[in-house]
């Protein structure tokens, strides 16, 4: 791979996504710059449709197929992509000529990508998940790969619990943002007629008590999946353990924060400075090498506690809500 493509992508990478760059500078080299230019590509599909001013719908579908067949080695309409989107586009394509990532799970990806362009509710906890296969799971299986892990079959679920988990933090932190900037909710309508919250509440920024109680109940059902997901991090490599448990600590750190502003997601600042996440990583690192044990380092270092993780991802979105608010 030349230079310009890994430039491009680290560049994309420390500006877009501040949390998960801190892990991924505590990769091995081996993986680092690979993550770099999958970390890019999925952003350069994400920022297509996720724009509080998007283009037309037929100008951001022509984005998006071309990026498909771009990295899929296919023809594609040069003119629709800028430079620094064909830069990470080079960098993905020579990628998988060494990594031969499964085309389905590009075109799962890019599917998910798609569908932000007309979707923007989602009626039950199941349906996010379906969604969440193209634009959490299907990073999570690229991620694996390049990490080529010798217990695949076993990691596999939990790295698609984790994955799954990053992003309805990421949803749950940005319920405001979403609905204010891109007229979306990612919060199931389920969850909604439960608690008796419309859109306008969500829309004028009231934390009532019932948006509080809704939200600490998609934390809890969430966290099910961070108990899941971490504990299939001793499958992967041990030279890619701690980056991941890393990457576990930063993203369930904004459970703290939310928690600490009272569930406040709509009106607080519920974002981590960039001094809390290097104040984390030493210590997630401390017990990381006081226990070795990824789960046992993850409980001690991050705002989960200890729980009973389930066996299977989808079951987190299966627990009755009575049990979990």
């Amino acid at each position: 791979m030349s230079q310009e493509p890994i430039t491009t992508s680290k560049s994309i990478h420390r500006r877009a996504g501040t949390t998960f760059y801190v892990a991924t500078r505590v990769l091995p080299e081996r993986v680092r710059e690979a993550t770099y230019v999958l970390y890019a590509f999925f952003r350069i599909a994400d920022e297509v449709v996720d724009r509080p001013d998007p283009p037309p719908v037929d100008r951001q579908r022509a984005k998006l197929e071309a990026i498909r067949s771009a990295a899929k080695g296919e023809n594609f309409d040069e003119t629709v992509l800028s430079a620094e989107d064909r830069a990470v586009l080079e960098g993905f394509r020579s990628l998988s000529r060494t990594e031969s990532f499964d085309p389905a799970e590009i075109d799962i990806f890019v599917d998910a990508m798609a569908q932000d362009i007309e979707r923007t509710r989602y009626e039950t906890h199941e349906e996010l998940v379906e969604y969440m296969r193209g634009s959490a799971a299907a990073v999570g299986n690229m991620m694996l790969t390049v990490m080529d892990p010798d217990e695949r079959e076993r990691a596999e679920p939990h790295a698609t619990s984790l994955a799954e988990a990053f992003q309805l933090t990421n949803f749950i932190r940005d319920v405001r943002e979403d609905i204010r900037d891109y007229d979306r909710v990612y919060l199931p309508t389920e969850t909604l007629d439960r608690f008796g919250i419309t859109e306008d509440t969500l829309r004028r920024g009231e934390t009532t008590e019932d948006v509080a109680a809704a939200i600490r109940t998609e934390l809890q059902r969430t966290e099910a999946l961070y108990r899941h997901g971490v504990a299939g991090i001793r499958y992967l490599p041990t030279d890619c353990q701690f980056a991941v448990l890393l990457s576990a600590v930063l993203y369930a750190e904004h459970h703290r924060r939310i928690r600490a502003v009272e569930y406040d997601v709509l009106e607080a600042d519920t974002s981590l400075s960039m001094a809390r996440r290097l104040w984390l990583v030493p210590k997630t690192y401390y017990h990381w090498r006081r226990t070795r044990d990824p789960e046992a380092a993850f409980y001690a270092a991050s705002a989960i506690t200890e729980g009973e993780a389930e066996p299977e991802h989808k079951r987190a979105f299966g627990v009755p809500a009575e049990q979990i608010a």
